[in-house]
């Protein structure tokens, strides 16, 4: 959460906008810990352009302000947290499902060492998540008794439960051990090679 440190000097307070508005048009999500934006802010800790792309620079900076990609919520005492990424979240019939939240709860699991979630489509939803784990040594799981598990925990919705599990020996990651979501997407879309 953002209530640790102190924010620059340089730069205006960050604002948490509603996402889907018109070009230009900056609404603040309630400050209820619930409604989920995107993270914008303006000063001069901000980048100028992308390199040679006008039409990304022009995007990033949509209403003036740099849109950060982040997605959040702002809670009443003025402190935001961050959700997830914009390209990570996965809408599933209006809903907007944090992989984040889902990967986090997933690995409150025994058996699960880690858990990696994207949104497939899904001719009635849009889409839906799809979820790859990997199990801990000596333990053994499969994809449908995670799914039975994450019916009965009580802190997800409904419409959060995963439909898919598939268990991996490993999950890509970058060389700070980020879980690489754009290879899963790929997988999900074309199969693990």
């Amino acid at each position: 959460m953002s209530r640790q440190g102190h924010g620059f000097i340089t730069s205006q307070p960050i604002r948490v906008i509603k996402p889907d508005q018109p070009q230009g048009v900056l609404i603040d999500v309630a400050k209820d810990g619930k409604e989920i934006g995107e993270i914008v802010f303006i000063g001069n800790i901000c980048a100028k352009e992308y390199y040679k792309d006008p039409e990304a620079t022009r995007q990033l900076f949509a209403g003036g302000v740099l849109h950060s990609g982040d997605l959040a919520v702002w809670h009443p005492d003025g402190s935001a947290q961050i959700q997830d990424r914009a390209k990570d979240i996965i809408i599933s019939g209006g809903e907007n499902i944090s992989s984040v939240a889902l990967e986090s709860m997933l690995a409150q699991h025994p058996d699960i060492l880690e858990a990696g979630a994207v949104a497939v489509p899904d001719s009635h939803w849009g889409e839906r998540p799809k979820v790859y784990i990997t199990v801990k040594d000596g333990k053994s799981v499969t994809g449908d008794e995670v799914i039975s598990w994450a019916k009965h925990q009580s802190d997800i919705s409904r419409f959060m439960v995963p439909r898919e599990v598939e268990v991996v020996d490993e999950l890509p990651k970058t060389s700070t051990g980020k879980i690489k979501k754009n290879v899963l997407r790929e997988w999900a879309k074309h199969g693990r090679t």
